[in-house]
């Protein structure tokens, strides 16, 4: 395999991160390297999620830097482990923008870890780009942060898109778990939005507290008096199998419904596939676990992890570091030879239209939401994702 994507590494799990994806360190900085700042959670409770996002990206940036790099100058990523706290996200963003001086971030998880960042001023202060945070909070999109670039749909988009297909289907009867935090209310936000425009209210709600996912019987028991017939998950993989399990072994048999922060593998893993059978989750990116799909960024994708990343998960998460790492790089291909911050963030958000291989990103005209996709997808018999 050749090995083009290098890694600065800082801390074990940054130093865990690099070993597994199987990518050299290579050199002290080299003056050509163009240099990407990247903190995410490679431990703690969404550790899958920081994994499998950085793994897809890795993909992307090895095969760029195989054919040469950009413009003969090969892409260097600084990872740091946040543990998805947002303090962790703060000073991890402060020592890479000081040392490292990238000319871009990019694939930062977590509502709350993001608004950290804004309320210290880091993008603002130091006039760089974010580009794809995990996170479809509204908090983060209105007011228009110019220097925060979204490329998946609102958790407004999705929990509207859930509730218009679970209404079609004959409920009316709406519940909500969220996590109890910024990520969770602003999905409860958008589901209650959504459920107003159809007149309805949410008969119940439930959240917990995001550092015990997996405490959710206070929230539970409430779901459960209002007698739902369906329920709206705003939650991590650990809280929303939790309740998925209490639910239907209470004998409850709402129709469950969960946003895209979740992995429908991992649900599986945690609650079994007779209990996870009927889940429904809403996805912001193209299905990936075809390898011969119709969507040309999804056969480059197989391609790439197959060749870059051979022992990684095939996922949404994997899939959504993949399109970024995709348009970061365009961005940098568009600064031309010496690219800088200011270059990187003036073509970001110059960038019409950008086809990617089936999966259009406007930033153009003062947009910051590059796509509003949204598909529903359910898990099937078999433990199957079905569309």
């Amino acid at each position: 395999m050749r090995r083009g994507y290098r890694f600065a590494r800082s801390s074990c799990a940054s130093l865990l991160a690099a070993a597994t994806l199987a990518l050299s360190a290579g050199p002290a900085l080299a003056a050509s390297d163009v240099v990407i700042g990247q903190v995410v959670p490679l431990t703690g409770v969404i550790a899958g999620t920081g994994d499998e996002y950085s793994s897809g990206a890795a993909a992307y940036f090895a095969t760029v830097n195989a054919k040469g790099g950009i413009y003969g100058r090969k892409i260097r990523v600084v990872q740091k482990d946040d543990a998805y706290k947002p303090e962790a996200t703060v000073a991890h963003t402060k020592e890479i923008l000081e040392k490292d001086n990238p000319v871009a971030l990019f694939g930062y998880v977590g509502t709350a870890n993001i608004l950290a960042l804004n309320k210290n001023n880091i993008l603002s202060d130091n006039k760089i780009a974010l580009l794809a945070p995990y996170t479809g909070a509204e908090d983060l999109r209105t007011p228009v942060n110019p220097y925060l670039f979204h490329l998946r749909a609102s958790y407004t988009d999705e929990t509207a898109k859930m509730v218009e297909h679970l209404h079609t289907l004959g409920l009316r009867k709406f519940a909500v778990f969220y996590q109890n935090d910024g990520f969770g209310k602003s999905g409860l936000a958008g589901a209650e939005a959504a459920l107003t425009k159809l007149n309805l209210k949410a008969v119940a709600t439930g959240n917990y507290d995001r550092t015990k996912p997996e405490d959710i019987e206070t929230a539970a028991a409430g779901i459960m008096a209002g007698n739902p017939d369906a329920v709206i998950m705003v939650a991590v993989n650990k809280a929303s199998s939790a309740l998925i399990k209490k639910l239907r072994e209470s004998g409850n048999r709402a129709r469950l419904f969960s946003i895209s922060v979740v992995n429908f593998k991992e649900l599986l893993k945690n609650t079994g596939e007779d209990l996870a059978r009927g889940v429904g989750i809403a996805q912001v990116m193209p299905f990936p676990y075809n390898m011969s799909s119709p969507v040309p960024v999804v056969r480059e994708f197989h391609a790439a992890m197959k060749q870059h990343a051979p022992t990684k998960t095939i996922s949404y998460a994997s899939m959504e570091g993949f399109i970024a790492a995709k348009v970061l790089v365009e961005a940098v291909k568009r600064a031309r030879a010496d690219p800088s911050r200011e270059k990187v963030l003036a073509q970001l958000a110059d960038m019409r239209n950008f086809d990617t291989g089936g999966f259009k990103v406007n930033f153009g005209d003062g947009n910051r939401v590059g796509s509003r996709f949204v598909e529903v997808t359910v898990i099937g018999t078999g433990g199957r994702l079905l569309r």
